[in-house]
């Protein structure tokens, strides 16, 4: 059994939000369970539905969620599954989901894992292993228009240019320090000097979402969250970069205005009609204090919204 210790960002927060909301919660980026385990503690009428893509984490939750065994299930699939696991379940439904995004601290500390540009490693970044497409794949195969192409859109890197055709000229790349050294070369001097953190951490991260198709079916996932909720459940979102955020304060905007684009002092005219509201508005961040504790907890963005009933949804 691996270890996939983890320390959950902002938990005391995400209980609180979840406070009001007894019944099925779906923790759609289950983890090392650190969620799942506060929000059972929160509440005895609750119980959890955990989702992974990752079998380790899986295997390190089954452990961690073993006294709540009666109230955790947990399924090897990932979040794009979540309106399929919902629709199968009893009639209560569902009055919780959480997405905390991105990729965990287990992940990034296990070299042959490949997720971490300061650990040697092979070029993997597969969070579902049964998955055939790798890191090593992309940076080999793929054309320097397209990684570039791939950087500015998941990591808005200033550099993605340069960096695409220093990748393309030192291929074949096969390990996690190859590709550090290149990037970090393909970088200005001044810039580097200039830079807070690891010149290669936001090609990592891109291509960590290219691997996983994180933004690709984090839309509709969201989407079939807010259906899957019955009124006054509550949909949780954190994220941990831009473009993540994006998306989510995008799908949240659509389900709390249900679409409509008319002018913000005038009477909708429509006919959109909301389906949430907003729990917290704007993105809320970790306190100092956490940063501190827990340094991934730095970059997290939280936003909340709550499914309206019918009477609510037909009078806004």
């Amino acid at each position: 059994m691996v270890d996939f210790t983890h320390l959950p960002v902002m938990v005391d927060r995400i209980v609180e939000l979840f406070q009001p909301v007894g019944g099925v919660v779906i923790d759609a980026t289950l983890g090392g369970a650190g969620h799942s385990r506060a929000l059972l503690d929160g509440r005895a009428d609750r119980s959890i539905v955990g989702l992974d893509a990752d079998a380790d984490a899986i295997a390190a939750a089954r452990i961690v969620l073993a006294p709540y065994e009666d109230r955790a299930t947990l399924h090897h699939v990932r979040f794009d599954q979540l309106g399929d696991i919902a629709s199968a379940m009893p009639e209560g439904g569902v009055m919780g989901v959480l997405f905390d995004l991105g990729v965990s601290s287990p992940q990034l500390d296990r070299a042959e894992r490949g997720f971490s540009f300061r650990r040697p490693g092979p070029l993997d970044m597969r969070m579902d292993r049964r998955r055939s497409r790798t890191a090593r794949d992309i940076v080999n195969d793929s054309s320097s228009e397209a990684l570039a192409s791939m950087l500015r859109r998941y990591a808005d890197e200033r550099y993605a240019r340069r960096i695409a055709e220093a990748i393309v000229a030192a291929r074949p790349l096969e390990t996690t320090d190859q590709l550090a050294e290149v990037v970090a070369n393909a970088i200005p001097a001044p810039a580097r000097r200039r830079s807070t953190g690891h010149p290669a951490r936001r090609t990592f991260q891109a291509l960590r979402i290219e691997v996983n198709d994180e933004l690709g079916v984090l839309a509709d996932a969201i989407d079939h969250a807010v259906d899957a909720l019955l009124p006054g459940g509550r949909l949780v979102a954190m994220s941990y970069h831009s473009g993540e955020d994006r998306l989510v304060k995008e799908r949240f905007r659509m389900a709390v205005t249900g679409g409509c684009e008319c002018p913000p002092l005038l009477p909708c005219g429509c006919g959109a009609v909301p389906v949430a509201s907003y729990v917290t508005r704007g993105a809320e961040r970790a306190s100092a204090e956490e940063i501190e504790a827990n340094p991934r907890a730095e970059s997290v963005r939280v936003r909340a919204i709550s499914k309206l009933d019918l009477a609510d949804r037909q009078a806004s």
